[in-house]
């Protein structure tokens, strides 16, 4: 939690200003008592009306005041706490977004989403709360043993007060410590059902298409399950706090009152004093009360603390090494002896690549499944890093190109078409945010997608919906092309970015890429020797390594792997 509070430097005011309020507060409480008991001993047992009239006007100007004081504190708390929150989800999506592939891999996007979300707001419950609540409940608590010990400073009756605050504090504390760790634990399985829910939702159609909706409910049951068994034991040992410290508190005021009366029988109290001394318990009570609550919600906030400062500890393996010098060539990009391995994982996914390509050249890269094509061009944009070699972008390392620059230089089309909620030109000005109409209806024409266009109410200002899904899976392509083609890249990289389109539509962007006036690197990842069949170089992978680099013609005649996908295409194709 200490690392997170940086975020209120900002709202230090707020953080002074909401305690100090609500101990005003308090202490305006704590007055109410003696004024109670001064009515009933020097009015009602006096039988002074004028000084009733006078106490109870007293009485609701602490409560005025006291309200007043609750209002500005509520305020403050407030601010501060949502302030914090919008700060710590600024900078935890900043640092997310910071991260590379691999981190973002290990820690899991529903972890994120959650952290993100859910761990958030409880941390800024928690913080409201803890403004509001956690300096008042102990100046009540031990104010009002203070004024207990003046109303009877023999102890005779107000030592039960110090007795009652050890045993409270005893259960307090000692269930905190105890539920601590039980609510890591349940968080971290709200983590894997929110996996499980996510997977099920996006993966809703395969779910259906195979009738496997009986299995991934029986799944989706244990997972809740387990979490609901997490939460029932820690809700458990939590309930545990508010019946104890009634208990406790309760018969603390039995015992109270009876000593209270030997003490007035005996003339050593007056009726007054043993009242505010009951009123003194009870105030006891009801803040105990609440900060067993408040103890609660810390004990979540803290937990969730930790799981945000988790993330924020995680440091990118992606460091920019220092600027050396840059090699004088042509080549747009160089692979030297490069290795791959992903975190975690027990082989190379890509191992030994060497290859260079020349400024403007049309590179294919093909292979079977899981030979590492998506791999080998994510290491372009530096979405991994090597774990040894060198790739080296205009003769100069990826590490040592800051991120901005590298990506500038950079338009990637994944193999996932992936479009964002808004209108068709905020979609295309990812690319580009500078981009006028012209230059986006032009790269949306070369992408293949201007009938698309054409054919939406609106134009560009057409509403994509979130994910793309009022188009069809070849329109979301054509259009994720057409947003890389926006900012003119000198690298454009297609993973296999053209599944959806028809052999024709293919070969038409294939020629209209071809034919941009200016000249950049294409890269091709395709399952489809009838894609990258034209290229100046195609380079084939077998299970993460080069097994053959050449022109379509020569790979046909030396390449056993290239020869085996084309005739198995052939016959399908009709080439």
């Amino acid at each position: 939690m200490k690392k997170l509070l940086v975020y209120l430097k900002g709202y230090r005011k707020e953080c002074v200003l909401a305690p100090a309020f609500k101990m005003l507060e308090a202490l305006f409480e704590l007055f109410i008592p003696l004024v109670v008991a001064s009515i009933i001993d020097n009015g009602i047992g006096k039988n002074d009306s004028n000084h009733v009239i006078k106490m109870c006007l007293i009485m609701v100007a602490l409560g005025a005041i006291g309200l007043t004081c609750t209002l500005f504190a509520q305020y403050f708390s407030a601010r501060a706490a949502c302030g914090f929150s919008a700060k710590v989800r600024h900078s935890l999506f900043a640092h997310i977004t910071s991260l590379s592939y691999t981190e973002i891999d290990t820690l899991g996007t529903s972890s994120l989403i959650n952290r993100m979300t859910n761990d958030t707001n409880q941390v800024q419950t928690g913080i409201n709360l803890t403004l509001r609540l956690f300096m008042r409940s102990p100046v009540i608590v031990f104010g009002a043993l203070i004024m207990a010990i003046v109303v009877d400073p023999s102890f005779k009756v107000s030592g039960i007060f110090i007795i009652t605050i050890l045993l409270l504090s005893l259960v307090v504390f000692g269930i905190m410590l105890i539920t601590i760790p039980l609510y890591k634990k349940v968080q971290a399985r709200l983590d894997t059902t929110l996996l499980s829910t996510r997977e099920n939702l996006s993966g809703v159609r395969v779910i259906r298409a195979f009738s496997l909706e009986s299995k991934e409910k029986s799944k989706f049951h244990q997972k809740t399950s387990a979490l609901n068994k997490a939460q029932i034991l820690v809700g458990r040992i939590s309930a545990l706090m508010n019946p104890l410290t009634f208990v406790i508190v309760n018969l603390s005021i039995c015992f109270l009152i009876h000593k209270g009366a030997l003490q007035v029988d005996k003339g050593n109290l007056t009726q007054g004093q043993v009242i505010a001394l009951y009123n003194y318990m009870s105030q006891i009570l009801i803040e105990l009360v609440k900060l067993a609550n408040l103890i609660i919600t810390i004990t979540k906030a803290l937990a969730s603390a930790k799981r945000i400062e988790d993330v924020f500890e995680i440091k990118s393996s992606h460091e920019i090494e220092d600027f050396k010098s840059e090699q004088k060539n042509d080549y747009a990009v160089e692979f030297k002896n490069v290795t791959l391995k992903y975190k975690g994982a027990g082989e190379p996914s890509l191992e030994n690549i060497d290859f260079s390509v020349s400024k403007g050249e049309t590179v294919g890269i093909i292979g079977g499944t899981g030979s590492g094509k998506s791999s080998l061009v994510n290491m372009i944009s530096r979405f991994y890093d090597a774990e040894s070699g060198e790739v080296i972008v205009n003769g100069r390392d990826v590490k040592s190109y800051d991120f901005d620059t590298l990506r500038e230089k950079i338009g990637v089309v994944p193999q996932k078409a992936v479009l964002f909620k808004g209108t068709i030109r905020e979609n295309m000005k990812w690319g580009d945010q500078n981009a006028t109409d012209e230059e986006i209806i032009k790269a949306i024409e070369t992408a293949q997608a201007k009938d698309v266009l054409l054919s939406k109410e609106g134009g560009l200002d057409h509403q994509i919906e979130e994910g793309g899904k009022n188009l069809s899976g070849g329109q979301r392509q054509r259009f994720t092309i057409a947003r890389a083609l926006v900012g003119k890249p000198e690298i454009l990289i297609l993973d296999d970015s053209s599944s959806a389109l028809d052999y024709a539509t293919d070969a038409k962007l294939r020629k209209a890429i071809a034919n941009l006036d200016y000249t950049p690197t294409v890269f091709i990842v395709s399952q489809r020797t009838a894609s990258i069949a034209h290229a100046d170089k195609i380079i084939v992978l077998d299970d993460g390594k080069i097994v053959g680099i050449g022109k379509h013609n020569e790979l046909l005649e030396s390449c056993d792997v290239y020869s085996e996908i084309y005739n198995s295409q052939f016959k399908k194709e009709g080439m």
